[in-house]
């Protein structure tokens, strides 16, 4: 995501020379190429131009501090001022009411249905809510059917009456089913179109006339660059949305509707999907995402995804494990496992400072531990606990089970034996016994 964009950047701040200030002559080339990297990368127009001109008045006659070079300072102020435009902050969802209503509107194709199930699952698990999904798309064949579907996958109930082909009775007697089951949240799923109409809008209306939801969510595809502006902008007008949600954010986006669509609908970007699972949902918060624009990564996004997965009771037994030396292919699995739910492993490796530009060129696939976990998993019980004992024959067999080879065998054993190398070698005791040692 935004790779482009980072990538013309960069190149941009090479082109500012010059020491002691930012004048309006050494920065003149440095704007014009931002601008032009900036248009490329589907911003708008006005928008653009605005943030140039927002850049240079911060950055003109700034004193270069002798330890910084000016294209340095100049990264500092754009990515102070990237941030200011998406928002400066992230801005919470709106969960207050018995049940809260959440009316999801945006276009057809704009994965509004999925993220609903995304949506209710984040809040169910991190909130402890009691969501209800609400089935009111009663035109796209099969509608109803994928959104039971993804019901059925996060464990939340759905609302559906497929006999009823009044949008605005479906929604209201949803709430009266939620109030009567106990559900505290209701996530309403509205129909898209193909292009926006008069139709579509009267019936959405109408919907937040009946529910008076206390959040409004518009939700986008960001591969549509300009054109999701536009939309919002004409949604907008109409629902007087509460927050932005941009999907598809891990696709091949040149960003261009994540930097503008604040400025223009001045409406804030709340959530942003990363993926197709029901985890890969994002807080959307604007000073990470402009560090990941301009190469810096998103550590602090990084540890809370890795918080989430990793249980603490489980690290401090596996802690024991590792200094006793008891680290085991059950517990490397167990490790692949919680790394594979925090989300796509390309997009996560991108967060690690300097490592995005590294990768941008990779093909890393989401099933990069398949190989792995076949090797493993044509283990017995007793090889995966002892893997002392895997001699030639074993491993001819593994690797026979798994539809690998010998050598792949052989070099996922001698990967472990280094993992559980450094594992020790990093483990709690082990750097205290360091530290005393060098105190002495």
């Amino acid at each position: 995501m935004f790779e482009n964009l980072s990538e013309r950047l960069e190149r941009s701040f090479k082109l500012l020379k010059g020491e002691g200030k930012i004048t309006e002559i050494n920065i003149a080339e440095t704007l014009k190429d931002v601008r032009r990297a900036l248009l490329d990368a589907d911003v708008n127009y006005k928008t653009a131009k605005t943030f140039c001109d927002d850049v240079r008045e911060q950055a003109i006659g700034q004193n270069v501090i002798k330890s910084l070079k000016p294209n340095q300072l100049m990264i500092k102020i754009v990515h102070d001022e990237l941030a200011k435009l998406m928002g400066g902050k992230a801005v919470d969802i709106n969960i207050k009411g018995n049940p809260a209503v959440i009316l999801m509107s945006g276009l057809q194709g704009s994965g509004k249905t999925t993220f609903s199930g995304k949506l209710a699952n984040m809040l169910k698990t991190k909130k402890g809510k009691n969501p209800l999904l609400v089935a009111c798309d009663v035109y796209r064949p099969a509608a109803i059917e994928q959104i039971k579907v993804l019901g059925e996958q996060i464990d939340v109930k759905v609302y559906a009456e497929e006999d009823n082909k009044n949008p605005v009775k479906i929604a209201q007697n949803s709430i009266k089913h939620a109030k009567m089951y106990g559900h505290d949240l209701v996530i309403i799923d509205t129909a898209g179109r193909l292009a926006i109409d008069e139709e579509m809008m009267d019936e959405i209306e109408n919907i937040k006339k009946a529910v008076n939801p206390q959040e409004i969510l518009f939700v986008v595809d960001a591969m549509t660059g300009q054109d999701a502006v536009n939309t919002a902008k004409e949604f907008n007008d109409r629902l007087d949305f509460d927050g932005v949600i941009l999907t598809k954010l891990d696709g091949d986006t040149r960003g261009g509707a994540a930097l503008s669509i604040r400025s223009v609908v001045n409406k804030p970007i709340k959530f942003v999907g990363t993926g197709e699972k029901m985890e890969a949902i994002d807080v959307f918060h604007p000073e990470r995402m402009a560090d990941r624009i301009l190469g810096m990564g998103d550590i602090v996004s990084l540890v809370e995804k890795a918080q989430e997965q990793f249980d603490e009771e489980e690290s401090r037994k596996l802690q024991k494990k590792i200094a006793k030396d008891q680290f085991d292919f059950e517990d490397f699995l167990a490790q692949i496992k919680q790394i594979k739910k925090m989300g796509n492993i390309k997009d996560l490796a991108s967060m690690i400072p300097g490592l995005g530009k590294a990768i941008k060129n990779l093909d890393i696939d989401d099933d990069a531990f398949k190989g792995i976990e076949a090797i493993i998993y044509s283990m017995t019980l007793e090889e995966r606990r002892n893997p002392n004992i895997i001699n030639g024959s074993r491993r001819k067999r593994i690797a026979d089970g798994s539809g690998t080879t010998v050598v792949e065998v052989n070099r996922i054993l001698k990967q472990f034996d280094e993992t559980k190398k450094m594992m020790r070698a990093l483990s709690p005791n082990k750097t205290k016994k360091k530290m005393a040692r060098r105190m002495r």
